[in-house]
């Protein structure tokens, strides 16, 4: 039977497997417990990886080392292609406010932990700054601190680091608790409805500007009879598209620029809602009608652009009106319809809604590839190529005047920053960067699971010893303090003052403190991707500043 023990308590790979198997698939059985509707998810992974580590069943220092940051690097990756479409735009409307609050939060962690070192005393520089780490969740900033304590301490670094690596554990579990301790209390306190919340943010996505907004009119305007559409195009300078015509005798038509509007005539307008008060006081009233029951032969159908080819290719230049005699109403990108617009840049996945004949729909649906099939299908260039790239960025050394040591994004904040260029502009470079949902919240659970697994097996050996004695104890306490005051703070401000939306205030806080298993926990309390998108938003200028920090505070005071 020493094979079982080989399994179990052995070295090889096949026991690392074992391990991780066992870890993750306990970790996220009890993460579906809940207590009083609330389950912390992924993060119980952590909890049974430190269990795991205490118990002896450890994994080789290398194996655990390259899972933990490869499940990092596919966590924070899908999470950059899924939000980069919309970081642009999102920065651009309340970027700046959420920075801003990010940067507060990690000013207030290192004014909390200074605060300990020289007001309390009984811990070194390089314990606290262990300590800042595992509170605020950020391996990456331990590991730059540790890299400047190896190239300024020498061979006396190896003491300190092992001491430094003690407070990150100590401080890690409760950092997790607490981040997500502090998005409870918030709720509590304003007394917040999620659901409400989570509404409102559908409503505004459906009210944007983009959005597309049906309304069928009746011209009884004299000034635009005898009008074609071109001209009603410069007549009314906003984005529309006449769908459909119905003129007196009956039939509907499909209109082309040319096409004449007359007394009479029943338009099916497709716009932005913000703009309705202009159509009806230039058109004419609004008419009820039913236009799926015409009997003529015209339909409107989605279809999806599957093939590569159309990647990044503007609507007008397909000129669909002229080539098939179809129109484009709206198209429909990651669940959110967007008005149709020459402009517009088509991505694959996209879903196009055309109005017009069943055989001319037909032939388009042939060209564009109208294939599910085809999209159930991993992009695997664009993903590897992609990390390729991120780690390239996150490697490249970023010289700071008056410091030694150079900083690095390290192979968390590369990877995301290159993701979410690829997900906003890799058709630019005909890179197909759709991700079926299904296969993108797959990589993220997996990431995520790997990176917490050995993350807590890594603790775990020595946890005990280190936590459950009075110097351990006061370790996890100035960690708690280090993660929860800065975040009541922050929290109170962004929703007292800037009446943050909760959704949006629970990946702020994720996000200003680099931790997914905290976005983990608002993705799900949230059921949309405002958590994701306010994390990826403060989550590139939260990691520069906490490596940064990091490697200050031991380049200052150690």
């Amino acid at each position: 039977m020493s094979w079982i023990n080989e399994l179990i308590f052995g070295t090889g790979v096949a026991h690392a497997i074992f391990i991780y198997s066992v870890v993750i698939a306990l970790g996220v059985i009890l993460g579906k417990t809940k207590v009083k509707g609330i389950s912390l998810g992924a993060t119980f992974v952590l909890f049974v990886g430190i269990l795991a580590g205490h118990l002896g069943l450890g994994v080789d220092a290398g194996i655990l080392k390259f899972i933990q940051e490869f499940g990092l690097i596919l966590f924070i990756f899908s999470i950059g292609l899924q939000v980069g479409p919309g970081f642009f735009s999102s920065f651009k409307e309340g970027g700046l406010v959420l920075n801003c609050l990010a940067v507060l939060t990690v000013a207030l962690n290192i004014v909390v932990a200074l605060t300990i070192y020289y007001a309390i005393g009984g811990v070194t520089i390089t314990d606290m700054v262990g300590i800042l780490s595992g509170a605020v969740t950020n391996t990456p900033g331990l590991g730059a601190a540790q890299q400047t304590l190896i190239e300024t301490q020498g061979d006396a670094a190896v003491a300190l680091n092992e001491s430094m690596s003690m407070g990150y554990a100590a401080a890690y579990p409760l950092g997790v608790v607490g981040i997500i301790l502090a998005m409870i209390l918030v709720k509590a306190f304003f007394r917040i409805n999620p659901e409400a919340d989570a509404k409102a943010i559908d409503d505004d996505n459906a009210q944007s500007l983009l959005a597309p907004h049906l309304v069928t009119y009746k011209v009884t305007n004299k000034l635009i009879f005898g009008k074609d559409i071109r001209r009603l195009h410069t007549i009314i300078d906003h984005n529309f598209v006449i769908s459909r015509i119905r003129k007196d005798d009956g039939h509907v038509h499909i209109p082309n620029s040319d096409t004449v509007i007359e007394e009479g005539d029943l338009l099916l307008i497709v716009m932005s809602q913000q703009d309705q008060e202009i159509f009806d006081s230039i058109i004419g009233p609004h008419e009820e009608m039913d236009w799926k029951a015409d009997p003529d032969p015209v339909v409107s159908r989605r279809i999806v652009v599957t093939k590569s080819e159309f990647n990044g290719r503007k609507l007008g230049s397909m000129r669909l009106r002229m080539g098939y005699k179809l129109n484009v109403t709206r198209v429909n990108r990651a669940g959110v319809d967007l008005l149709a617009n020459p402009n517009l840049a088509l991505q694959v996945g996209d879903r196009i809604t055309v109005v017009g004949n069943i055989n001319d729909i037909n032939r388009l649906a042939d060209k564009l590839g109208n294939s599910m099939r085809r999209l159930n299908e991993p992009n695997m260039f664009t993903m590897f190529i992609g990390i390729f790239m991120g780690i390239i960025v996150g490697s490249i050394p970023i010289m700071i005047p008056g410091m030694s040591v150079p900083m690095k994004l390290g192979l968390a904040g590369g990877p995301l920053i290159v993701a979410i260029l690829l997900g906003r502009y890799g058709y630019k470079m005909k890179l197909v960067t759709y991700t079926s949902s299904s296969a993108n919240l797959l990589l993220r659970e997996l990431g995520i699971c790997l990176f917490l697994a050995s993350v807590g097996i890594a603790a775990g050996g020595n946890f005990a010893e280190t936590v459950f004695n009075a110097q351990g104890a006061r370790w996890v306490l100035y960690g708690f303090l280090i993660t929860l005051l800065p975040l009541i703070v922050v929290t109170t401000l962004a929703r007292g003052k800037f009446k943050l939306n909760y959704c949006t205030l629970m990946g702020l806080v994720a996000g200003s403190t680099t931790d997914p298993p905290a976005l983990a926990y608002a993705n799900k309390t949230a059921g949309n991707d405002a958590p994701a998108v306010a994390y990826s938003t403060v989550y590139p200028l939260t990691m520069f500043l906490r490596v940064i920090t990091a490697q200050i505070l031991i380049l200052a005071l150690a």
